[in-house]
């Protein structure tokens, strides 16, 4: 199996998402357990910034932008649902964010089955930025 990047991190965000399922269960709107996320990662001392607007590039030229729920240690894109069960649609939402914002790794997180859900998702199409490698900082 091959060495995933930022796997340490990775699996400690997980980490923090297990203690808020296992505290909250499923069954409340995403903005509790955003604000509940936000709380957990602090106090497992991550850096990060939630609900931070990201810019959307087009043939190098600015389209719109999105807030991403969670960008984590400048590196993890973390996208949240509330949801019964996640869907291809999902997947694919969160893999263009990626894209979008030229970050090399992210997670999609859902609070909303019974047992939590998550699914790593790593940008296939990632740029090497030779200015910064954080898509907030161009």
């Amino acid at each position: 199996m091959p060495d995933l990047k930022y796997k340490e991190i990775t699996q400690k965000i997980i980490g923090a998402a297990m203690k808020v399922h296992t505290q909250l269960g499923n069954g409340f709107q995403e903005v509790i357990y955003q604000r509940a996320l936000a709380i957990q990662i602090e106090e497992d001392g991550f850096g990060f910034v939630r609900e931070c607007s990201m810019q959307i590039f087009y043939n190098n030229r600015n389209i719109g932008e999105r807030r991403v729920d969670f960008f984590i240690e400048d590196k993890i894109c973390v996208e949240l649902k509330a949801l019964q069960k996640l869907e291809p649609v999902h997947f694919a939402q969160a893999r263009n964010y990626l894209e979008a914002f030229n970050v090399e790794v992210g997670l999609l997180i859902n609070f909303g089955s019974l047992s939590l859900e998550f699914k790593r998702i790593d940008n296939l199409k990632y740029k090497q930025n030779n200015k910064t490698d954080n898509p907030l900082n161009p």
